[in-house]
């Protein structure tokens, strides 16, 4: 991944102070879902639309990647509504640090979200409508606990790239490759560290899940090339794992034997997660890749890639991706399953959302349309909700979509 900021700009539509919330109600009354006053403006949100399509420029680390994917893919049929539009709250303002690292947004029950907002992670409960900061550091921030490899001295002006919430375990990754662990039940910190005191250090992705001993683990993908597994009892490194360029994204198979490992390279890899030997990759990315994540059966796998395609793999045949499934504008920087599988989240840049059925083989997608750039897309644990981190200087927000349900207690917390 890349030091240099950049990557598609955003101008915001205009200067409205007066932009507020948006409930599923007023949004079937007509109400533009981020509250965009499109009557009072030159230009209509079609016309906008397309000029935000023809106009946006793709970051590629591979010179026209992307243009050789428009060439050679079809998009999937749009049209789908697995996911209704709920709620646009204003009051929660997501940032970005890095315009290539989007997993900013996390949410831990239907209610529950947890960001980043500048220096700050920040929680939201869209059941009470109260925003409140979990941890800032924008000044000192420093261990409460004592932990073997722990920098008791903490850290000062932390830039988060990455973070990772799961139950009650937090884990913030640093531009300089710090790791801050917090647990949400407990005051305080309890662990920091520096991964690495290399120049290029980056903490592209954390990933939390339990281990086969039951016991709470968490890996971080780092700039220089490595991949690291913590438990997060005693919060010692159990496992190193080094490639030979900047991994962007890892994330552990169901049965926590495999790590997908995506990077700063055209292939994925497959890597045994006991000694980090690589047992299969997979090739036909035209790009690099900053997104991976597993279908709970443990068969399928999917990578997201700057060349503006998420692949979907089968483990029993590598050698061609199930499905391509190319985007709107921009690279695949986000990508997540359902937790009962049936649906595949892929979340571009900026500007869309697709959500795919996968029990369609992916044919068919649902296509969310909105202005700016996403911090990140979180679906709760039990799937009912989808979270998107809107960042723009006007319109930041938080979207949420509730799925839906055939009988459908509507504008309910049920």
């Amino acid at each position: 991944m890349n030091d240099a900021e950049g990557g598609g700009g955003y101008e915001v539509v205009d200067d409205y102070d007066m932009v507020t919330d948006t409930s599923s109600a007023q949004a079937r009354r007509g109400k533009d879902i981020q509250g965009i006053p499109w009557e009072r403006l030159k230009i209509t949100r079609e016309s906008y639309r397309r000029t935000r399509l023809e106009q946006y420029r793709n970051y590629e680390n591979i010179p026209l990647s992307g243009d050789a994917v428009d060439k050679k893919c079809k998009q999937k049929q749009k049209g789908a509504n697995y996911y209704e539009f709920f709620h646009n709250t204003r009051l929660v303002k997501p940032t970005i640090l890095h315009f290539q690292l989007r997993n900013l947004v996390w949410a831990t029950s239907k209610h529950d979200v947890y960001l980043m907002s500048n220096y700050s992670i920040m929680h939201w409960s869209s059941l009470s409508y109260n925003l409140s900061e979990i941890l800032n550091f924008s000044g000192h921030v420093a261990p409460t606990e004592k932990h073997a490899g722990s920098l008791l001295e903490g850290f000062t002006q932390t830039q988060i790239s990455t973070l990772a919430v799961k139950d009650d375990f937090l884990v913030a990754g640093g531009f300089q490759g710090e790791l801050a662990c917090k647990r949400l039940d407990k005051q305080g910190v309890s662990f920091c560290t520096r991964t690495t005191y290399e120049e290029n250090a980056i903490t592209n992705a954390v990933e939390i899940y339990d281990s086969l001993s039951g016991a709470m683990h968490f890996m971080a993908s780092n700039n220089d090339g490595g991949v690291r597994e913590y438990d997060m009892e005693r919060f010692q490194l159990t496992n190193h794992f080094r490639f030979p360029w900047p991994v962007n994204h890892s994330s552990l198979s169901p049965d926590r034997k495999l790590i997908t490992v995506v990077g700063d390279h055209l292939d994925g890899l497959i890597v045994d997660s006991s000694n980090g030997k690589t047992v299969a990759s997979v090739e036909g990315h035209l790009d690099y890749s900053f997104a991976s994540a597993w279908h709970p059966d443990g068969r399928l796998f999917a990578t997201g890639n700057q060349d503006k395609t998420c692949r979907v793999w089968d483990l029993r045949n590598l050698s061609n991706p199930v499905s391509v499934l190319k985007v709107n504008m921009g690279a695949v920087r986000s990508v997540r399953f359902s937790s009962n599988g049936q649906f595949l989240v892929v979340a571009e840049p900026a500007d869309f959302v697709h959500i795919y059925d996968t029990k369609l083989n992916c044919e068919k997608r649902q296509e969310i349309d909105f202005f700016g750039e996403i911090s990140g897309v979180s679906l709760s644990p039990d799937d009912e909700t989808l979270y998107i981190g809107v960042w723009d200087r006007t319109y930041a927000s938080l979207l949420q979509y509730n799925k839906r349900h055939k009988y459908g207690y509507l504008d309910s917390f049920v």
